[in-house]
């Protein structure tokens, strides 16, 4: 059953929810997403040889800064005081690919799902911003979140 829409006032108007009564609690979120690329891509970014520098490294700083940015990207969502910001990227040659995970926390009154995925997000695209002169039919697929606790609706795991 799906729920009522928080964003959405008694008159259909678009708001930013009221979070002053929440309760404060440990709230985390675990996001991921792939880009797919050819399997000669793959091995230039895990040998670092991309003339714009360490992709890897690139990219995890751009999801740390678009998670810390998610407020400024998503018009109705609160700026947060993010206590944890987790990239990992990791090579997958089965996909070929890369897979970025993310992982963030707070102790506050809202949560850190759409912090995960803006991260996730942004260090896909980053990937993709420094490869794709070499790769031109990259894709970023599967983002999405992977679990999520502490709040009132309690804990998710996909």
């Amino acid at each position: 059953m799906l729920g009522r829409l928080t964003h959405l006032d008694e008159n259909g108007a678009a708001h930013m929810v009221d979070v002053s009564l929440k309760d404060e609690t440990v709230r985390t979120a675990v996001a991921e997403g792939c880009v797919v690329m050819q399997p000669a891509t793959l091995k230039i970014i895990v040998d670092n040889q991309i003339a714009k520098g360490d992709v890897l490294a690139t990219a995890r700083i751009a999801g740390i800064m678009a998670a810390k940015k998610t407020a400024d990207l998503i018009p109705l969502c609160h700026p947060l005081m993010l206590t944890k910001i987790g990239i990992d990227i990791a090579p997958d040659p089965d996909l070929p690919g890369l897979w970025v995970r993310a992982a963030v926390a707070l102790n506050g009154k809202t949560g850190v799902e759409m912090e995960a995925l803006a991260a996730v997000s942004i260090a896909c695209l980053t990937i993709y911003d420094m490869v794709k002169a070499i790769d031109k039919d990259m894709t970023i697929s599967n983002i999405h979140l992977v679990e999520k606790s502490g709040g009132k609706s309690g804990n998710r795991k996909r």
